[in-house]
């Protein structure tokens, strides 16, 4: 549950980047926060199905 909520925070935090009005690389970051999103809803998926966030293997 730790890691879909750093995922979240994470997620939050990229917003705040490409909403500043000094975002320097803002379609960048738009590419970045796509992947973060779908990294999240991996997560989010992960945590309601197995409930385990942690895989078996590490």
């Amino acid at each position: 549950m730790n890691k879909t909520l750093l995922t979240i925070l994470m997620l939050a935090l990229l917003l705040l980047s490409i909403i500043s009005p000094f975002a320097a690389l803002a379609s960048l970051m738009l590419v970045v926060l796509v992947s973060a999103f779908f990294s999240l809803l991996g997560n989010l998926f992960q945590a309601i199905i197995a409930g385990d966030t942690n895989p078996k293997g590490s």
